[in-house]
């Protein structure tokens, strides 16, 4: 993929911007956050450019699990409080991406950091289980044509 010359997370990926690195290999870096919403906010992103999850290769969005995973567990080993962690993923604008270069936020949580998550992310649909069984039919579909 060709690497937009106006990405952040490409500099940042070939040493051309600062950030705080705490890993890399060959599919993804992770770093944290400038403006994060807890101490200890991580971003892990795809070293080559994917715009989104779904242009992302099958083994960078693996990677990218497992190095979420593998800080998780350095973050409870680590000199911070945590208790817990989110997994967060905005793709496309209508989501919340600002930044146009797929990217998966790990935040160390606990009791009295003070963040929240907001807005209608904890209200829930009531769907019935017709509707239920249509979703998954159509979702089912499409993956046969994969």
């Amino acid at each position: 993929m060709n690497e937009p010359s106006d990405c952040i997370f490409c500099a940042i990926v070939a040493g051309r911007a600062a950030a705080a690195i705490v890993y890399r290999d060959r599919h993804v870096t992770a770093f944290l956050d400038l403006f994060p919403v807890v101490r200890g906010h991580v971003l892990i992103v795809p070293n080559l450019h994917a715009k989104g999850l779904t242009e992302l290769d099958a083994d960078a969005a693996s990677a990218m699990i497992g190095v979420a995973q593998r800080l998780a567990v350095a973050m409870r080993r680590a000199q911070m409080p945590c208790e817990g962690t989110n997994l967060f993923m905005a793709e496309g604008p209508v989501a919340g991406q600002t930044v146009f270069h797929c990217h998966l936020h790990l935040l160390p949580r606990h009791g009295a950091d003070g963040f929240h998550l907001g807005g209608s992310f904890l209200q829930r649909l009531a769907p019935s289980p017709e509707d239920l069984a249509a979703v998954a039919a159509s979702l089912r579909s499409a993956l046969a044509t994969d």
